[in-house]
């Protein structure tokens, strides 16, 4: 398996591989044309997403400025919205369902590092996919970590550091991230 592969796998990579820096460079390019855009040209900031990112639905808006590691590991469906400065380190897969809106400054992080000192030290990396369901409401500031599942209708309190999987219809918040209550 080449890096890129192995990247995509969720095995130990290197970052510093020539095709992938090739790809960060180009999803950097996008999102400079994208975060310096004026507010009135949302039909280019459309195209932009759209060509970053690995699939989206029609009705997605996400504010500027927005940042990711390659954008193609992307996927949204329809009615998404992200507000300002969100963050996707997205060297797995981050799906997101319908419905889903996020508050500004949530960062959803794929991208992790050995614990072991002996393997972190040779700089390689490796990743865990993020899925967020259908209807989902994320707080400003929040968290997800590597790794975790989000159900449907749930609500991830602002500031949240989520570094577990959250059932379906609950309200979870805090650091870590706990249930707090159980949602109609």
């Amino acid at each position: 398996m080449n890096e890129k592969e192995k990247m995509l796998a969720g095995e130990l990579y290197e970052s510093w591989d020539e095709e992938l820096i090739h790809d960060r460079t180009r999803a950097r390019k996008l999102m400079q044309d994208f975060n310096q855009s004026s507010e009135h040209d949302t039909d280019h900031r459309d195209i932009w997403i759209k060509e970053l990112f690995g699939k989206t639905g029609e009705d997605i808006k996400i504010e500027p400025p927005f940042y990711c590691d390659y954008g193609y590991n992307i996927f949204v469906g329809e009615n998404f919205f992200a507000n300002f400065d969100c963050v996707f380190l997205d060297v797995c897969q981050i799906t997101i369902g319908n419905r889903v809106m996020l508050g500004p400054k949530v960062q959803l992080y794929t991208a992790t590092h050995p614990m072991d000192v002996k393997t972190r030290k040779t700089g390689l990396e490796f990743g865990k996919p993020i899925t967020i369901g259908d209807d989902v409401w994320i707080g400003g500031g929040a968290i997800i970590n590597p790794g975790v599942k989000i159900g449907n209708n749930s609500v991830i309190g602002a500031g949240s550091v989520v570094t577990k999987d959250v059932p379906d219809n609950v309200f979870a918040a805090g650091n870590p991230c706990r249930v707090i209550k159980e949602l109609p």
